[in-house]
C-alpha cells in the first residue's frame, strides 16, 4: 500500500469516527483527542489531515450526507419503481432504520444546525451545501414525477423538495424527544397523501 493511499484510509477512518462521535456527543462535546484515540492515530497527527476542528467538522458533514444521496439515487434508479414510489420506499427504509436504532441519533445535519449552525461559518456553509445537495436529489425525483403527471405541478419541484427536507428534519427532532415513530408516519402521510398528489 503506498503512502498516499494509507493517508486516505486514515482520513476516511477519522471521518467515519467523526460522524459517530458527533452524533453521540455533539460538536462541542467531541474533542480532537476523542477522535484520534478512537482510530489509534497520534495526537499530533490530526493537523496532517485537517487544518482545524472546524475544517474537520465541515468534512464530516459532507462525508455524512453522501451515503444518503447515494441511497436515494439507487431508489430513484430502480426501473420497476415510479419516482413517487421510489421516494416513499427511500423514506420508509430510513424510518425502519431509525426504529431499529430505538429512535436515537436522528440526523447529524439537523443536530449540528441546532448546535453550531449560527456560530461557525465554515460548518454553516458545509451544512448549507449538504442540505442543498440532498434537496436537489429529491427535486430530481419530483421533476420526473411531474413529467409523468404523478404529482401536482402548481408548485415547482425545488419548492416541494425544500418542504420535504424541512418537514423531515422537524419530524426527526420530534421523534428524538418522543421516542416514537409517530412524527415520521405523520410526515409520510402529509407528504405523500396530502401535499404531493395532483
Amino acid at each position: 500500500m503506498n503512502r498516499r493511499h494509507h493517508k486516505q484510509l486514515k482520513r476516511a477512518k477519522l471521518l467515519d469516527q467523526g460522524v459517530q462521535l458527533l452524533m453521540e456527543q455533539g460538536y462541542h462535546g467531541t474533542g480532537i483527542k476523542d477522535i484520534l484515540s478512537a482510530v489509534d492515530i497520534p495526537k499530533g497527527s490530526f493537523y496532517h489531515y485537517f487544518s482545524s476542528k472546524e475544517a474537520f467538522g465541515a468534512e464530516v458533514i459532507h462525508h455524512y450526507i453522501e451515503p444518503f444521496i447515494q441511497q436515494l439515487e439507487s431508489f430513484l434508479n430502480q426501473p420497476d419503481l415510479d419516482p413517487v414510489t421510489a421516494l416513499q420506499r427511500y423514506f420508509e427504509a430510513l424510518i425502519e432504520e431509525l426504529m431499529d436504532n430505538d429512535f436515537k441519533g436522528g440526523c447529524l445535519l439537523g443536530n449540528l444546525m441546532g448546535e453550531i449552525g449560527d456560530t461557525s461559518d465554515t460548518c454553516r456553509k458545509a451544512l448549507q451545501e449538504a442540505l442543498h445537495k440532498y434537496r436537489d436529489k429529491i427535486s430530481q425525483g419530483l421533476i420526473q414525477a411531474q413529467e409523468q403527471h404523478l404529482i401536482r405541478t402548481d408548485r415547482n419541484a425545488e419548492t416541494l423538495a425544500d418542504f420535504i427536507v424541512d418537514y423531515w428534519q422537524g419530524a426527526l427532532l420530534r421523534m428524538k424527544i418522543e421516542r416514537s415513530p409517530a412524527p415520521l408516519h405523520t410526515f409520510m402521510t402529509q407528504v405523500f397523501e396530502e401535499t404531493l398528489p395532483p
